[in-house]
């Protein structure tokens, strides 16, 4: 008995140790045991063979044990100060403004960041080429969402497309929802993830301790209204790239296990990063990603020698170096405030819309998504610039990374650079 409850002084107790009497004729009888309660401080149930406090349910044998789990209650102003020893303790992000070059992607990562509708962007480049860095450093220049206290999908208290099923049943009713302002957040779906851990399971903690089916929200659900990096994405398994597929499709992630049927939003920026190198990714994934920025290596002697003393600054004090680019990444910060919150605004001409649709029709791009998000991102990279309507020179802009990975039909054939669009575009914006 003593090994299935384990001996945690704070889920078991033991009474005063029983009299030398009973203990002498325990060899002779039932065997004594202090009694056991695993609410502390309250007798529970009936005294059942040699005095072990067993709290009884019904419907149920009486030789039931039901293990309540109170070695982890703490309360909330525990929980904030150890969010906020984690969050003190957290490695060290290189600044994003301390990235040289690279433009091209940094700026598709600050135009999903302004509009997540856009789509998320696939990063494929040589290794070594700071990809995974980048991204990661994306994490400071995140804004804060407000969310439902409490919700573990991260639930949008006023737009019903983000809000998981519970909270808008309580909207519905009425109630009024305790809202909390946080950070975007980044989740890193690991290669080797099994399918339960990035779709959700069943809680087998609750399910031992209180008899109850309860869902554990995986991956998917945390990183709803955020986003979701995976590195080396051409290298993940079929079966994970299904389940990102069904869900960036739909912006819904549905669970069916033992008899639980559960759905939740997964509306999320996906970014992907990879070595074309290593292999090639499947069409429909592909076609995912909003974008695609091509990274190369640097050339240029003297940008190589800075990005290595930049690095080695870096590694040697991080807390030091943070500071030295501290004023550029709050300018950049409340540069991409600014936008998101003129986003709504920012207008679009017809003429330049049915130019990009002729740019999309003449490549024979495949359906409709390539003109969605040339408009969109055509409308964020203006926002940026802190402008109000969208030129050509926007539209040049953003069109190579919005079509280029459009444009293949054999997944033998390599992804065009952009020169095929370009000049596209050239042809019918001239």
């Amino acid at each position: 008995m003593a090994s299935l409850l384990g001996t945690s002084s704070s889920a078991i107790w033991a009474a005063p140790s029983l009299s030398s009497s009973s203990s002498s004729s325990s060899s002779s009888s039932t065997p004594s045991t202090s009694p056991i309660c695993f609410r502390p401080g309250k007798i529970c149930g009936s005294k059942l063979n040699g005095g072990i406090q067993i709290r009884p349910k019904k419907n149920r044998s009486r030789y039931h044990v039901s293990v309540m789990n109170v070695a982890t209650e703490i309360n909330s102003t525990e929980q904030v100060e150890k969010k906020f020893d984690s969050k003190k303790s957290a490695r060290p992000v290189y600044p994003f403004a301390a990235i040289v070059g690279q433009d091209e992607m940094k700026l598709c990562l600050l135009l999903n960041v302004i509009d997540p509708k856009i789509g998320g962007v696939m990063i494929m480049g040589d290794r070594g080429t700071g990809k995974s860095t980048t991204v990661r450093s994306l994490v400071d220049l995140l804004p804060e969402i407000k969310v439902v206290a409490g919700d573990p999908y991260n639930s949008d208290p006023i737009d019903p497309e983000f809000m998981g099923v519970e909270v808008r049943e309580r909207v519905e009713r009425g109630e009024q929802v305790p809202v909390v302002a946080t950070k975007i957040n980044m989740v890193d779906l690991p290669l080797g993830a099994t399918e339960d851990r990035v779709c959700g399971t069943i809680d087998i903690e609750k399910a031992l301790t209180e008899g109850v089916k309860a869902f554990e929200p995986g991956l998917l659900a945390k990183a709803n209204r955020g986003i979701l990096y995976v590195d080396e994405v051409n290298l993940l398994d079929d079966h994970l790239v299904d389940v990102l597929l069904d869900s960036a499709a739909s912006g819904w992630n549905t669970v069916e296990r033992e008899g639980i049927s559960i759905s939740h939003p997964a509306r999320f920026i996906l970014i992907g990063s990879g070595n074309p190198e290593e292999g090639e990714l499947r069409p429909q994934l592909l076609d995912r990603f909003g974008m695609h920025a091509q990274v190369g290596t640097v050339r240029d002697a003297d940008l190589r020698v800075k990005i290595v003393e930049e690095r080695a600054r870096f590694d040697s004090n991080p807390k030091d170096f943070r500071e030295t680019y501290k004023t550029e990444q709050d300018k950049l910060q409340d540069q991409i405030s600014t936008a998101r919150a003129n986003l709504s605004s920012v207008q679009i001409d017809r003429e330049l819309k049915v130019k990009i649709s002729r740019v999309c029709s003449e490549l024979n791009v495949d359906g409709l998504r390539g003109d969605i998000v040339t408009n969109r991102a055509a409308k964020a990279l203006a926002a940026l610039k802190g402008k109000d309507r969208v030129t050509p020179d926007d539209v040049a802009t953003v069109i190579p990374n919005c079509l280029r990975h459009r444009l293949r039909k054999d997944p033998l054939e390599s992804i065009d650079s952009g020169v095929l669009v370009s000049e596209k575009f050239a042809e019918i914006f001239s």
